[in-house]
């Protein structure tokens, strides 16, 4: 193995009921934990959504109504992720910028905290693109010299995820082979949440990234104007960014 590993690396994929951070629903989990002595253990779910699945999603990860109607729901499977992640760093394939935030809000909606403080996340399709712009099919094939089988599926997806990823350590001497160095690399824009709603200025305060105050600090805006701290809680945005905006707002009062 190429990774250089302290703690154990979680790679995980979802298929869902689409593509709305906010809105959709996990209908099939699956996470590879990969331990520092190499060690591995993979589990899958398939996951009861609570809301029928659009045909056009079913048509891509081919999981249909009828498949999971006697699934567990998230909410009940939720104890058993939180325990396999947990004390872990988080992996995958476009993960910080879907499977993360969408995780993180079936979390949030089931009870289980999610703060992205105690994890380090490594997108291989980050290093991917910057490295050999394509898509996860070309990604395996390029580094692994394979062909994917059952794309869309997750428990695929995420196999062949972590041999890209762990492919890519030994391709390029010059990436890190350690998963801080590693989350680093992988990320394109700093955010303080992880729908990319509240970014950082340059003195590493929050700030807003779109509305009427765009720019500019949140933490002063909740002093002048508490008022829109009322409406964002109101408003449909992701539980991650909502919750956030509420330790912000705490902040400000001091």
């Amino acid at each position: 193995m190429n990774l250089k590993l302290y703690k154990p690396l979680c790679v995980f994929d979802l298929e869902t009921t689409g593509t709305n951070i906010g809105k959709d629903r996990i209908v099939e989990i699956c996470i590879l934990k990969v331990n520092p002595d190499s060690s591995r253990e993979s589990k899958t779910w398939r996951v009861n959504p609570e809301m029928p699945i659009p045909l056009a999603s079913s048509e891509v990860h081919g999981i249909y109504d009828a498949d999971i109607k006697d699934a567990p729901t998230f909410r009940e499977i939720a104890p058993k992720v939180v325990e396999m992640i947990t004390g872990a760093d988080l992996g995958g394939f476009n993960s910080n910028r879907f499977d993360v935030p969408l995780l993180a809000e079936e979390l949030l909606r089931a009870d289980f905290d999610f703060d992205l403080n105690k994890f380090k996340l490594v997108d291989a399709q980050t290093i991917f693109f910057k490295k050999e712009p394509r898509n996860l099919g070309a990604a395996y094939n390029f580094y692994c010299g394979k062909i994917l089988e059952n794309a869309h599926s997750a428990e695929a997806d995420v196999l062949a995820t972590f041999e890209v990823l762990d492919a890519q350590i030994g391709r390029y001497k010059d990436l890190p082979n350690e998963i801080a160095d590693l989350s680093e690399y992988s990320s394109q824009n700093r955010f303080a949440d992880l729908a990319g709603m509240i970014h950082f200025n340059d003195k590493n305060e929050e700030i807003f990234a779109f509305g009427k105050y765009k720019g500019q600090s949140v933490k002063e805006v909740f002093k002048k104007d508490l008022g829109y701290y009322g409406w964002l809680q109101n408003a449909d945005f992701p539980l991650y960014t909502k919750k956030v905006f509420t330790k912000i707002q705490l902040s400000s009062r001091f």
